[in-house]
């Protein structure tokens, strides 16, 4: 059915009805302008007797709310005296409760006597506030309904509303005030009678029988007080339009571009007027078996053509249609009925949506490339990329070598976040062909330093260490040509696998954090860290070193594949027992010593002297794999903790900083000192959108606020709230709320309004 909003589609579709359409169209509208003439006049009699009827009925159902009012009014249980006694309140709620049984519309009924604090019904007493809380109409705020109880002077009765009951149900009822005592100058409470819709609607349809239209009852002002629908409704603007003229007969309209017969009645009683509607076109169902023939022949060609025509045409548009979609589901939002980009053409439709999505992408590319090799980096799971995220970040790891590098420089040495966005400008993809290496950049979560993952092919005869020593020496150069800045460099351990990434990253920063300089060109490679050259007797220095930094960076995978290997060489040594359990202390510290410095000084006590020397080795790796596990988790939830904090703090400057227009992910990041994809990959995370989104938000919602609040000129307000392109920024406003801010508003503003903002054009 949405072919039918296109433009073109319907070019097609009338292309191929023309020959058809014309003459049937002419022949039938002969046919049965004559067929259905005095057909429709008895109709129309009769459904004005059976609304004639159905006014009397209800208008003597309001007589009887009436009269009980009166009663109520006199009853000497429901005095202001015995109402408020004790002894006596059961009375009073019985007394109500009688009333309510003798009319069968009654959904529930209220007493509330003027400035009482107390309202009381046929189910209790309650205060006023624990009713407005038990009883909340959606467009009646408790305030205002307060202020009607206390100011009602004649009977009056509130459109149907939607009604929350104390036992959680929705219903739509209306409200029927009448002061008492009745036609008293000053009156002393009011009864409120809600009355449930659909008892109304159920009454009017038994009258009408099968009457397939609209029904409606209207107050003294042309308000619509109950609306029995059967079938297509109106719009607000339609109804609103159609009842202020309204006078009481027959009549015809045209609503919604349909010819309707329009009966209404006016109630001598209480001023209400009673109207049904009904499509012209219904009147065609009621032609009698004379013209039964001519109608089945009608609609078969019509029917047939109209196939044919859908078909031919769907073919032909069904190609359009589907890049059609496809450009909108890639470009955001659908566009509403009324924008202005449905009156386009749909390949204009195509091409500017297709243009915004390529603007969209250019810019979460970056960050969600960096995301990925952020993974890689804490998981290794580079070979899990699939062909077409490859080919998306344009990433190769199809060579024979990889290792990790760990970059980082002084504070003092950067001149802003523009000089570091250009440096990971520069390193994001590197190559080396005459080194066959490649390298792609990591934004780290410290602004001081980037990660970067180096790939090469070696040859047969070529020493892997000199290799990689050639490739970091050509990253400094690089980058000393580049920016004039020595980086200090830590440099992990080569892998046959990209897979094993993450150890080679564990290792980078292992050798970064151990580096014995701080001096500008320092490189330190994890492979010449001092470790124990015999091997038969103790574990490396470098394993201690891999499996400490692991678990500061919370990496359980790596943590457990060092406790694993070195359990195991322990296992195949020759070693006495005591020995064995001696060296064992070397991981243990090494864990605790790693716990402590992050701040984790109790798990000490978890430590069991039964650890080391009852257990097996098994037993005891176990043992040690928990505790690894306790203090990667521990990681986990304090970087999650400190990135939560810091989103809020981010969220908090946004909020204060929102109207500048230098405002971007990368002033805050560098304000903040967090790397802009960690701040963009946290922000979407905690948000639950990003971070352009949220800065458009909060302009829309201060753009809005200053259009319903001022009158200052429209341009004054979108530069005041930051946003220097107001053209875009008016598209953008009406794409979103389906108004131009000039239209936006008109509608939020009582009275008129001579701002300049209303030029937006």
């Amino acid at each position: 059915m949405n072919y039918f909003k296109s433009k073109l589609f319907l070019k097609y579709i009338w292309s191929y009805l023309f020959i058809l359409l014309i003459p049937l169209v002419l022949m039938t509208l002969f046919i049965y302008q004559n067929a259905v003439t005095n057909l429709r006049s008895e109709i129309e009699q009769s459904r004005l007797a059976q609304l004639n009827q159905t006014k009397v009925i209800i208008d003597g159902r309001m007589k009887e709310l009436s009269e009980i009012a009166s009663r109520i009014s006199y009853d000497k249980r429901l005095t202001p005296y015995r109402v408020h006694d004790p002894i006596y309140a059961g009375d009073a709620i019985q007394a109500l409760d009688q009333y309510k049984s003798t009319s069968s519309i009654i959904g529930e009924l209220y007493l509330y006597l003027h400035k009482d604090d107390k309202i009381y019904s046929s189910k209790g007493l309650n205060n006023f506030d624990v009713f407005t809380r038990n009883v909340q109409f959606q467009n009646w705020k408790s305030e205002i309904l307060l202020q009607d109880l206390n100011s009602v002077q004649f009977p009056t009765m509130r459109p149907a509303d939607t009604v929350s009951t104390p036992s959680g149900m929705k219903e739509t009822m209306l409200a029927y005030l009448i002061p008492i005592t009745p036609n008293s100058p000053n009156p002393h409470g009011t009864v409120m009678y809600l009355i449930k819709e659909s008892e109304l609607t159920s009454l009017i349809d038994s009258i009408l029988g099968k009457y397939q239209g609209l029904t409606y009852i209207l107050d003294n002002d042309g308000h619509i007080l109950v609306d029995n629908r059967q079938g297509e409704a109106l719009s607000s603007t339609e109804a609103k339009s159609l009842f202020a003229n309204l006078s009481p007969g027959i009549q015809d309209r045209t609503l919604n571009g349909k010819a309707h017969s329009i009966v209404s009645v006016k109630s001598e009683n209480n001023g209400w007027t009673y109207v049904t509607i009904m499509p012209s076109a219904q009147f065609f169902s009621s032609v009698l078996h004379v013209r039964s023939f001519i109608i089945m022949l009608f609609i078969i060609v019509m029917l047939v053509g109209a196939a044919i025509a859908l078909v031919l045409a769907r073919m032909q548009y069904q190609p359009i249609s589907m890049l059609v979609e496809f450009a909108d589901s890639k470009a955001g939002a659908k566009p509403s009925e009324n924008d202005a980009a449905l009156s386009r053409n749909e390949l204009d439709r195509i091409r500017f949506a297709l243009q915004e999505y390529s603007s969209r992408i250019d810019l979460q590319e970056p960050f969600a490339r960096n995301h990925f090799l952020s993974m890689v980096l804490k998981y290794g799971s580079a070979q899990s990329l699939t062909p077409e995220l490859q080919e998306a970040f344009d990433l190769q790891f199809d060579r024979s070598h990889h290792f990790v590098m760990v970059i980082g420089w002084n504070e003092d040495e950067q001149n802003g976040h523009q000089e570091r966005q250009d440096l990971m400008e520069l390193l994001a993809q590197i190559e080396f062909p005459e080194l066959d290496a490649q390298g792609y950049g990591v934004e780290l979560s410290q602004l001081d330093q980037l990660g970067l993952i180096i790939s090469f092919n070696l040859g047969d005869k070529m020493d892997e260490f000199l290799r990689i020593q050639q490739i970091v020496e050509a990253v400094r150069s690089h980058m000393l040509e580049t920016f004039d800045m020595i980086p200090m460099i830590g440099v992990g351990t080569c892998y046959p696998s990209p897979d094993q990434l993450n150890q080679s990253f564990i290792e980078a920063c292992s050798a970064f954090e151990m580096r014995v300089s701080s001096s500008h060109g320092t490189v330190t490679y994890f492979e010449k860290l001092s470790y124990t050259p015999d091997h038969a007797f103790w574990i490396p220095n470098n394993t201690l070193l891999k499996l400490s930094q692991s678990l500061k960076q919370g990496s359980y995978d790596v943590a457990a594949q060092m406790i694993h290997s070195a359990i195991h060489n322990l296992k195949t040594s020759e070693l006495s027992a005591l020995l064995t359990r001696c060296i064992c202390f070397d991981l243990l510290n090494t864990i605790l010593k790693a716990a402590s410095e992050l701040g984790n000084h109790s798990m000490m006590q978890q430590v069991a002297p039964s650890m080391i020397y009852s257990n097996s080795l098994d037993e005891l790796e176990n043992s040690l794999l928990v505790l690894a596990s306790e203090i990667c988790n521990q990681v986990e939830q304090d970087s999650q903790k400190e990135e939560e904090s810091a989103i809020d703090q981010i969220v908090t400057y946004i909020d204060g900083h929102y109207t500048d227009n230098t405002l971007s992910l990368e002033t805050v990041a560098f304000e903040f000192g967090i790397s802009p994809s960690h701040v963009s990959r946290s922000f979407k995370e905690k948000m639950g959108l990003n971070f352009i989104q949220y800065i458009w938000q909060k302009r829309m919602e201060e753009v809005m606020h200053q259009l319903k609040t001022t009158n200052d000129p429209l341009k004054d307000i979108i530069l005041k709230v930051g946003y220097l392109d107001t053209p875009n920024f008016i598209r953008k406003f009406k794409k979103e709320t389906g108004y131009t801010p000039g239209q936006y508003r008109k509608m939020h503003t009582e009275g008129d309004i001579s701002g300049n903002d209303l030029d937006d054009q």
